[in-house]
């Protein structure tokens, strides 16, 4: 009897450069796409040269990339990196215009700072290799402004160009970003109503960045708060979960605890 058809190899990782002046944030989204099996970090950047210099080295399926940065900034880097991989823009720069300019050049994605979870990054990431644009709300606004300029007539004026576009409109080939359907979203319901349902959005967000791995100056960095808030929010989350340390809290937000599973938390 011949022996059954071995399963595919699982696809390689997505091979990922994360371009960022702030070494704390560099780092700490290192670590938090790192966490992920399906997701490589292969080199970081502190500007757009750097960014341009790794992408070349590594040609990486996805880059990450700040608007803001000393030297070469992203928005004068974008343009050759997109000859190289998708990019994602992630920053908290949020004008319309900068929005807009950003997509014409190419920009797969437009992430702000406080308007995405920890799992929207990382799907972003997965998904913009597929052609899906992912856009946080405010840049989502400026598309929309840029895409109608009749239908939002009080946005302010477009500015000119930073650079010139190609001949085709990237705008036009971005697929929509459909969500997930709504057989996944019950399910995904389902899974997280115990443990989710005790904390706050932006607990649940720190406790994301905790379980992949970051300290607080990382997750403070990440999150544009404080460190001391940071802490405050942890001792609020441990007395909701019943945990006396990060690997305890982990282990149940996971559900990898003894009996998390049944029990769930109370």
């Amino acid at each position: 009897m011949p022996a059954p058809p071995a399963p595919p190899p699982p696809p390689a990782p997505v091979r990922v450069v994360v371009a960022d002046d702030n070494p704390v944030v560099r780092a700490g989204l290192t670590a938090l796409l790192s966490s992920r099996e399906d997701i490589t970090v292969v080199a970081e950047a502190a500007d757009g040269r750097e960014a341009y210099e790794a992408a070349v080295r590594h040609r990486p399926d996805v880059v990450l990339l700040d608007v803001r940065m000393p030297g070469v900034d992203g928005l004068s880097a974008l343009p050759y990196l997109t000859r190289i991989a998708r990019v994602v823009m992630l920053t908290y720069s949020h004008e319309a215009g900068i929005v807009q300019a950003a997509l014409s050049g190419g920009a797969g994605g437009y992430l702000v700072h406080g308007e995405f979870t920890v799992e929207e990054l990382t799907s972003a990431v997965r998904d913009v290799t597929r052609g899906r644009a992912h856009l946080t709300p405010t840049a989502a606004t400026a598309m929309m402004a840029h895409l109608y300029p009749d239908a939002t007539a009080h946005a302010e004026t477009d500015p000119l160009p930073l650079f010139p576009t190609t001949s085709q409109n990237p705008l036009s080939q971005m697929q929509p970003l459909m969500g997930q359907s709504t057989r996944e979203c019950e399910r995904e319901r389902e899974r997280d109503a115990g443990t989710r349902s005790r904390l706050s959005a932006r607990e649940a967000e720190i406790m994301d960045l905790i379980a992949s791995g970051m300290n607080n100056q990382q997750i403070a960095a990440t999150c544009f708060i404080s460190e001391k808030t940071v802490k405050n929010h942890i001792n609020r989350i441990f007395a909701k979960l019943h945990s006396a340390s990060r690997s305890e809290a982990t282990a149940t937000w996971l559900g990898t605890a003894p009996g998390a599973a049944h029990r769930g938390v109370g």
